[in-house]
C-alpha cells in the first residue's frame, strides 16, 4: 500500500491508539447511525464515508487485526513478511510463526474482501468439518469446499418488524431486495444464499447472515418469553372503584376491565395480542397498571379529597406497625 492510501483507522473512528473494545464499539455504532445510507439516501459522500468506518471498525475491533495493524501500520496486512526476494518454498515471504493455523493465515490472506455492510458487516472463514485438511481438497484442488460467510446486522423499526417488510442494500456491485417476514425478534438471524464472500479457488460465494436489531418503541417492550408489555396508568379512583380503559395493542385499542382495589404494578394479561409466532398466532401482551396521583387538582377536588382522607378507613401502611429488625 502507497503512504498516501494509508488509512489512520484510529482518526477515522475518533478514538486514541489506547482505546479499549467498548470505546471503539461506541465511537462505531455513533458514526454508523449518522453517516448509514438509509439515513442519507444518494449520498455518495456519506455513503463512503460509511464503508470506511465500517473497514476501520472490523479492523479494531479483531483482536489479532489490530495487533498486525499496530506493529506493522500501512504493511499491516502482510504481517510477518520478510524482505522482497526471499527463497524458494518460503510461500511469497510469510512468515508462519505470525499464524496459529492454516485456517488463520487463510483467514489473513482472503479476509477483508467484503465490506459496506448495513451495521458494520464482519467477515468470517467456516470450514466445513466434512473438508479434508484446511479446506483443500484430497487432490490438492485447492478449497473447493470451503464457505466464506459474512455477518451484518439490521436496525428495524418495531413495525416493520411486526409487519413484515422488504429493505433494499447495495453490497458491492449487487442490489438485493430482502424480505423481511412478519414477527422477527431482537437476535434473529436472516440468511441470504449465496450474496457473501467469494472463494477463489471454488468460485462460489458463501452466505450473509444479517443479525436483526429493532429499536426501542416508546410503549411496547419485549419480555424474555416473546410477549410485549406494557404500561398502563390509572387515577387513584379508578384503581379503587374500577374501570375500563382504551389500552393500545400493536393492531388498534382494546378495552380492559381494570378490577376494583387494583394494585399499582399489578399485570393483566391480554391473551393473543402481543407478537406473532411463526405458525400464525401471537403472543401475550402484558398491561402493568401503575396508578398514578395527579400532581395539580382544582380546589374542589381538592376538598373532596380532604373529605375522603377524613371519612378513609383503610390503612394502606397496618402491616408495618410490627416491622422489626
Amino acid at each position: 500500500m502507497a503512504a498516501t492510501d494509508f488509512k489512520d483507522y484510529y482518526q477515522i473512528l475518533g478514538v486514541s491508539k489506547s482505546a479499549g473494545t467498548d470505546d471503539i464499539k461506541r465511537a462505531f455504532r455513533k458514526l454508523a447511525r449518522k453517516y448509514h445510507p438509509d439515513v442519507n439516501p444518494g449520498d455518495q459522500v456519506a455513503e463512503a464515508k460509511f464503508k470506511e468506518i465500517n473497514e476501520a471498525n472490523e479492523i479494531l475491533s479483531d483482536p489479532d487485526k489490530r495487533r498486525k495493524y499496530d506493529q506493522f501500520g500501512r504493511y499491516w496486512q502482510q504481517g510477518g513478511q520478510t524482505r522482497p526476494g526471499a527463497a524458494p518454498g518460503d510461500f511469497g515471504g510469510f512468515d508462519f510463526r505470525n499464524f496459529g493455523s492454516f485456517t488463520e493465515l487463510l483467514n489473513e490472506l482472503l479476509g477483508g474482501l467484503g465490506g459496506g455492510f448495513p451495521g458494520g458487516a464482519r467477515t468470517s472463514y467456516r470450514q466445513p468439518a466434512s473438508s479434508p485438511g484446511f479446506g483443500f481438497d484430497a487432490t490438492g484442488g485447492g478449497g473447493n469446499s470451503a464457505q466464506f460467510d459474512q455477518e451484518a446486522s439490521i436496525t428495524l423499526a418495531m413495525a416493520d418488524a411486526f409487519n413484515g417488510t422488504q429493505k433494499k442494500f447495495r453490497i458491492g456491485s449487487d442490489a438485493l431486495t430482502v424480505k423481511i417476514p412478519a414477527g422477527v425478534k431482537p437476535g434473529s438471524k436472516i440468511r441470504l444464499r449465496g450474496k457473501g464472500q467469494m472463494n477463489p479457488y471454488s468460485q462460489q460465494r458463501g452466505d450473509i447472515y444479517l443479525t436483526v436489531d429493532i429499536q426501542n418503541h416508546p410503549f411496547f417492550q419485549f419480555d424474555g418469553d416473546g410477549n410485549l408489555v406494557c404500561e398502563v396508568p390509572i387515577s387513584p379512583d379508578e384503581a379503587v372503584l374500577g374501570a375500563k380503559v382504551e389500552v393500545p395493542t400493536p393492531d388498534g385499542s382494546v378495552t380492559v376491565n381494570i378490577p376494583a382495589g387494583i394494585r399499582s404494578g399489578q399485570t393483566l394479561r391480554l391473551r393473543g395480542k402481543g407478537w406473532p409466532k411463526p405458525k400464525g398466532s401471537r403472543t401475550d401482551q402484558l398491561v402493568r397498571v401503575m396508578i398514578k396521583a395527579p400532581k395539580t387538582v382544582t380546589d374542589k377536588e381538592r376538598t373532596l379529597y380532604e373529605q375522603l382522607h377524613e371519612l378513609r378507613s383503610y390503612d394502606p401502611r397496618q402491616a408495618l406497625q410490627n416491622v422489626r429488625l
